[in-house]
């Protein structure tokens, strides 16, 4: 074992608090992170981003389980939503996902950058949809699912910067849309870890342990912490009232995309 190895643990404790709290996989938290340590390992430069994507996805599928357990528990997962939801994030996923390494890094990560902008105005604002608005048919919510999906694997996350405030603007309650993300980043990572697994595979000159495009000591370090802290995050997410809830998570958002954004000016 090497030192780095140490790291990865602590990364599973911010991204499974942040899934609990949030809703979300963590993905968008712990990519950058785990980039930066592959960068020092001195891992090949061309698949150091496709590692970072590929590990923190797969990680998601156990966070997800984790989160969505906990919100579960509360009463605040509508699944109804998520059967809805699921085949569309899930073609959605494995599509973009297989389709990430040709996606130039640059004007993807600025849509990304102002759509999570947008989404964390939306939450400090404190937006307040109309009162008839509902979420769509069978066929919208596939279409939207997919979108959501391909967006999803393309930044290696649970979907939750999403999925909640669309949830949200469709009049779902904040506390069961943060509850139903949680369950929707399950799907999500499932695809999305097959596709970047399967994508890898051929691929030369990648580090020793890993599977694809999944580091597996930064996996098995991330998802062992991770799982035993998302039930802390959701228990919180459960004790804060929605208005705050609703601005802690737009204040969250704010910082992903205050941090991606910096990445694009100075790199």
């Amino acid at each position: 074992m090497t030192l780095w190895w140490l790291g990865y643990p602590l990364l599973g404790v911010f991204a499974g608090f942040v899934a609990g709290l949030f809703g979300v996989g963590g993905g968008l938290t712990i990519v950058p992170l785990l980039f930066m340590l592959f960068t020092a390992q001195a891992f090949p430069v061309e698949h150091s981003m496709h590692l970072a994507l590929g590990t923190s996805m797969a990680t998601i599928v156990f966070t997800s389980i984790s989160s969505m357990r906990a919100h579960h528990g509360h009463g605040a997962v509508r699944w109804d939503i998520v059967k809805s939801f699921a085949p569309g994030l899930m073609v959605g996923t494995l599509s973009g996902s297989f389709f990430a390494a040709w996606v130039p890094t640059r004007p993807l990560a600025m849509v990304f950058t102002v759509i999570v902008y947008y989404a964390s105005l939306q939450m400090v604002l404190d937006f307040k949809p109309k009162p008839h608005r509902q979420l769509p048919g069978t066929a919208g919510t596939v279409l939207i699912g997919t979108v959501i999906g391909i967006v999803s694997s393309l930044v290696a996350a649970g979907g939750g910067f999403l999925t909640i405030p669309f949830m949200v603007f469709c009049n779902v309650v904040i506390h069961q849309a943060v509850g139903t993300s949680s369950a929707l980043g399950f799907p999500i990572a499932v695809a999305g870890t097959i596709g970047y697994i399967v994508s890898g595979l051929k691929v030369q000159s990648l580090p020793e342990y890993s599977l694809g495009f999944v580091y597996l000591p930064a996996f098995v370090g991330v998802v062992v912490v991770s799982f035993l802290m998302a039930p802390v995050g959701a228990r919180l997410a459960h004790k804060l009232p929605v208005k705050k809830l609703k601005r802690a998570f737009g204040v969250f958002l704010a910082l992903l995309a205050s941090k991606m954004l910096h990445g694009l000016l100075t790199g």
